[in-house]
């Protein structure tokens, strides 16, 4: 019998390169259960608006642009926080305030409540999910930081697969808006054990620095998040008003499935996008990326002239996009998040992961409220055919100037 012997620094690389860790595991389920009550009501708060307000598509679009601009307010603020003081601490009181907000929303019986808890809503969201991204580059090991941010955004996925679906299941099946409030509110409770499970190293006190404008927003991470934020607008008209767009071109088929596709997309992608951004190819993988939603934007707009010539072949395009939408964004994500975190040092980690996010929230923010705006001067269609010219014009930014920036910046 041979046995074999490992010096012991040998072990230690094994140990320390290890990625799937309990403590790893933990904020994987707690970040899926943070999302998927997030991405329950996103399909059906419209609705819940039109039915219980009857607000107009362009109120429905400020009333869900309120959580968004919200949490974009917090993000800056949020990452400056995260890298002064107890990371942990901060995000499970962050984790906490969002999720009693959805008992609030079963008492709200008027939209001018409804707006403050939204709110009070996305305050929480900026800042429980900034740290929750950074908590969990803490706890990985940096030579897998691309790979486990994809397995970690992956969880994302999972939960914008599973709650949308199930959101607008319960809906059309009848079930009550509180039904669903109440699925959501259990859902990040349960979310909140497990985060409470997450064990971080202890970090000494920071020193303070004075306070600048490079302490909130990472100012070498500009350019990738205006490039960043011309992409998530689009995005954000597709979560909130696909389930509309379908409905108002004819298309009869679960739209929930939209979603169920689209996370397929982004899990598939997470096979591969992870370990490419691992081995430095974070220009060509975003950019890959960017090519493929230019043509998923544009085919989503053509359904819409489409549908009447051709409604089956148009119906089974539409939720093909929908799968190819999610390989995009899903190449992209891990790839950008990487990308911010690479030009900070390790002390602005929390900074730069707000400046990401930051940037993709007021994207979202800009979609929801563009998106309402058009769909009610014109139609949705139109809405997406915005869209679909902003990803061209992120396309040609990223390659003629953020790229040459983030190479000639990066630190890592």
């Amino acid at each position: 019998m041979t046995i074999l012997f490992y010096p012991a620094t040998n072990l230690y690389a094994m140990s320390k390169d290890r990625l799937i860790t309990p403590n790893y595991c933990f904020i994987l389920a707690a970040n899926f259960l943070l999302y998927f009550g997030f991405w329950l009501l996103m399909p059906i708060l419209p609705f819940y608006l039109e039915d219980n307000f009857t607000a107009s598509q362009t109120t429905i679009g400020i009333v869900l642009s309120c959580y968004t601009i919200a949490a974009l307010c917090i993000r800056p603020f949020s990452g400056y926080f995260l890298d002064t003081f107890a990371r942990k601490a901060l995000y499970l009181l962050a984790y906490f305030i969002f999720f009693t907000v959805f008992a609030g929303y079963m008492l709200a019986g008027t939209l001018t409540l409804f707006i403050l808890l939204r709110i009070i809503h996305g305050t929480s969201f900026g800042m429980v999910t900034v740290g929750g991204n950074t908590l969990v580059i803490d706890i990985m090991p940096s030579s897998r930081r691309g790979e486990g941010l994809g397995y970690y955004g992956l969880s994302n996925n999972l939960a914008m697969s599973i709650g949308p679906m199930l959101g607008l299941f319960l809906h059309n099946a009848g079930a009550t808006y509180n039904t669903i409030f109440s699925c959501a509110l259990g859902a990040c409770g349960l979310g909140i054990f497990f985060a409470s499970l997450v064990h971080t190293s202890y970090r000494p006190p920071v020193k303070h620095e004075p306070i600048s404008l490079d302490r909130f927003i990472l100012l070498k991470g500009l350019p990738a998040g205006l490039s960043l934020l011309l992409l998530s607008i689009p995005y954000g008209m597709t979560t909130n008003y696909v389930a509309m767009y379908a409905k108002e071109i004819g298309i009869t088929a679960e739209t929930g499935l939209f979603f169920t596709f689209m996370a397929l997309g982004m899990a598939t992608s997470r096979l591969f996008s992870g370990k490419l951004v691992d081995k430095g190819m974070i220009p060509q993988v975003i950019k890959g990326g960017l090519y493929l939603v230019c043509f998923c934007f544009f085919g989503l707009t053509a359904c819409g002239w489409l549908f009447n010539h051709a409604p089956t072949w148009t119906t089974q395009f539409f939720f093909g996009i929908s799968l190819l939408l999610g390989i995009g964004f899903g190449t992209m994500f891990p790839a950008y998040n990487t990308l911010f975190v690479n030009l900070a040092p390790n002390s602005q980690r929390g900074t730069a992961t707000s400046t990401y996010l930051t940037s993709w929230d007021v994207g979202l923010g800009i979609g929801m409220l563009t998106g309402g705006f058009i769909a009610e001067i014109a139609s949705f269609k139109y809405a997406y055919l915005f869209g679909a010219c902003l990803t061209v014009a992120s396309l040609v930014y990223f390659q003629t100037k953020v790229k040459d920036h983030f190479l000639r910046n990066k630190l890592r």
